[in-house]
C-alpha cells in the first residue's frame, strides 16, 4: 500500500472505499492509437473525477507477507483486484473497438504474474499494469496473494478459450463487468 498516492487521491475528490470502481482511463495519441502508461497513470472516480498519480512499480507495492495461498474461490476482499483489472481489460477493448483473443489475455496475464514491472509492445499490457499498481496503493497485497490473483485471471481466460481465435473472454468481461 501507498499512503501518499492515497492520500493524493483522495485530496482531489477521488472515492477510494471502492477500487473496482475506479477506472484506468485509456489516453491517446495523434493517429488515435492507445499510448503506453509510463510511471504516472490516470485514475477515474464513478464521478468523473479524475487524477494523475505517479504509482511505484508493483514489486515495490507488495507490502504483506502473507505466505499462505489462496483458497480456491477467491476471497470476498479480493474480488475487487480481479474486477479492476477485468473492467481495465473491457475499457480498453472497447475504446480500441477491437476484442483481443483469449489466448493474448491469458499471454498478458501471465506476464503480468511473471514480470510484473516489465513491459510489452502491446499497450493494454501497461494498463493492466497500471490498474494492478493502483490496487496495490490502495490494499495490502502479498506477492503470493498477487501472483494467484494474477494466475486466476489467466486461467480464466485460458477457461474460456474455444479456438485459436475466440474472444469469449473478451465478451464475458466486458457482459459482467461492464454491462450490456
Amino acid at each position: 500500500m501507498d499512503l501518499k498516492v492515497r492520500q493524493e487521491l483522495e485530496r482531489a475528490g477521488l472515492e477510494l472505499d471502492w477500487p473496482e470502481r475506479l477506472q484506468v482511463p485509456i489516453e491517446f495519441g495523434e493517429q488515435g492509437q492507445a499510448l503506453p502508461l509510463g510511471e504516472e497513470v490516470p485514475v477515474v472516480d464513478e464521478s468523473w473525477t479524475m487524477a494523475h498519480v505517479k504509482l511505484a512499480p508493483i514489486s515495490r507495492l507488495w507490502t504483506a507477507t502473507d505466505m499462505t495461498p489462496l483458497p480456491l474461490k477467491t476471497p470476498a476482499h479480493h474480488e475487487p483486484f480481479l474486477l479492476l483489472l477485468e473492467s481495465t481489460a473491457g475499457i480498453y477493448c472497447t475504446a480500441m473497438n477491437q476484442s483481443e483473443t483469449d489466448d493474448e489475455f491469458e499471454r498478458l496475464y501471465r506476464l503480468l504474474r511473471h514480470n510484473p514491472d516489465g513491459e510489452d509492445a502491446h499497450p493494454l499490457f501497461s494498463y493492466l499494469q497500471g490498474a494492478a499498481r493502483l490496487y496495490l496503493s490502495l490494499r495490502s497485497v502479498s506477492r503470493t496473494e498477487y501472483e494467484a490473483l494474477t494466475y486466476r485471471l489467466g486461467r480464466m481466460a485460458r477457461g474460456v478459450r474455444s479456438h485459436e481465435h475466440s474472444t469469449n473472454y473478451h465478451r464475458r468481461v466486458v457482459i459482467s463487468v461492464l454491462g450490456p
